[in-house]
């Protein structure tokens, strides 16, 4: 159903009130809305950092069930954390919620702050966090605005700009807090939230079912209000290619702690690089063990390619696996340590490393079948094929 072109955006605004009349009919029974604990909406919003709704709520009821508030959680190990934090990505997330819960039991009594100026004080709660929990949790007259509260109001005053420019960002806010309501100015918040979330979805927004349709210019003057808010292209994203190793020393692996800052920091994985210009996955590998580690493996066997997409970059990760040679104290700048597979299992790792100790896993069961329904092969349960296989001894003939 199309709105005539003639049609006008009534005189004084009920938007607020028609978006919190349709929220409350609406509003999905999430877990963090169960009640306002100041706590459980820093986790959640934090959480949807870069992240659907729906991945969110299983991750947010096993992390407040394993930190349930703010001293549970100052106290927990960083490892810990990260471990519990598995698998959501962008884990500077999760240390710089441990270290603001650290921060909140020195300095605060374990208690968030009422304002949202004092929320960002805390590490990793940035203007959109620091506003959420403040109106969400004690309705402070803040507009929280996040990547639906851009598009949504974008659509409705017809912004042409780009989002993420900030020029544009502070347009979009002082329109905003036009709307917003002194007394539910949380509610108001969550019901933009909701609205982009499932009405006003970035390529196909839902106009017809929109509860204030009539209020957007984009619904009202475009023939496709799903083209605002304008698209810049996306840049090439990087493609890297690398070169990982298993190195066993009896029933232990070799694994590396990344820095903590930088990417997947603070996580554990097998050491590994990027390949130089003109170098093979083979030599990369043992070069990269060699400057890493300071150890030298025996034969190194290719057990396959893991293929693992970050947000800005894409790479295959080459994995060998092989047998310490030699000296078996690793030494480099990162910590090193040797682990059974299920000590390894117990820290946190990343997912293109879970990814590759599962096809390991598989290729090494596969070793097993193979060696053990060939006659006069052992399985190698705990050295690794060589590259180049060894010669296949001839069964002997049977007696008469």
């Amino acid at each position: 159903m199309s709105v005539p072109s003639s049609a006008r955006r009534p005189s004084g605004s009920g938007l607020a009130e028609a978006l919190l009349t349709w929220f409350d009919q609406h509003r999905r029974p999430l877990p963090w809305r169960r009640d306002r604990d100041p706590y459980k909406i820093w986790v959640a919003e934090v959480l949807l950092q870069q992240t659907r709704v729906v991945a969110v709520v299983p991750r947010f009821e096993s992390f407040v069930q394993r930190f349930p508030d703010v001293r549970t959680l100052a106290a927990a190990r960083e490892d810990d954390v990260l471990k519990e934090w598995e698998g959501a990505g962008y884990y500077a997330r999760a240390r710089h919620l441990r270290q603001a819960a650290v921060e909140l039991v020195r300095d605060h009594e374990a208690k968030l702050p009422r304002s949202a100026a004092e929320l960002a004080k805390l590490p990793g709660i940035g203007p959109y966090v620091s506003a959420a929990i403040a109106s969400l949790a004690y309705d402070e007259p803040v507009v929280a605005l996040e990547a639906n509260g851009l598009r949504v109001a974008a659509r409705w005053t017809l912004e042409t700009g780009n989002v993420r420019s900030p020029p544009v960002r502070a347009r979009l806010r002082e329109k905003l807090e036009l709307e917003l309501p002194r007394r539910r100015a949380g509610a108001f918040n969550e019901a933009v939230m909701e609205l982009g979330e499932t009405v006003c979805l970035p390529r196909s927004p839902d106009c017809p079912v929109c509860p204030v349709a009539v209020f957007c210019r984009a619904r009202r003057e475009l023939p496709d209000p799903g083209s605002i808010p304008r698209r810049s292209p996306k840049p090439a994203r990087p493609h890297v290619v690398a070169a990982i190793v298993a190195l066993r020393s009896g029933s232990r692996w070799l694994v590396r702690r990344r820095p903590t800052e930088g990417l997947l920091g603070g996580l554990w994985e097998l050491p590994g690089g990027h390949l130089e210009p003109g170098e093979t996955p083979s030599a990369a590998a043992r070069r990269e063990l060699r400057e890493e580690t300071g150890l030298s493996a025996g034969p190194l066997a290719p057990v396959g390619v893991v293929r693992h997409a970050y947000s800005h970059f894409s790479v295959d990760l080459h994995l060998f696996r092989g047998e310490v040679a030699g000296a078996t104290t690793p030494h480099g700048d990162a910590p090193l340590r040797w682990v059974r597979p299920s000590e390894f299992a117990r820290l946190p790792r990343p997912a293109a490393t879970i990814r590759a100790m599962a096809l390991l896993e598989h290729w090494e069961a596969a070793a097993c079948r193979d060696s053990r329904s060939r006659p006069g092969r052992r399985a190698p349960s705990s050295h690794a094929r060589p590259e180049r296989p060894p010669h296949r001894a001839r069964p002997r003939p049977r007696r008469a």
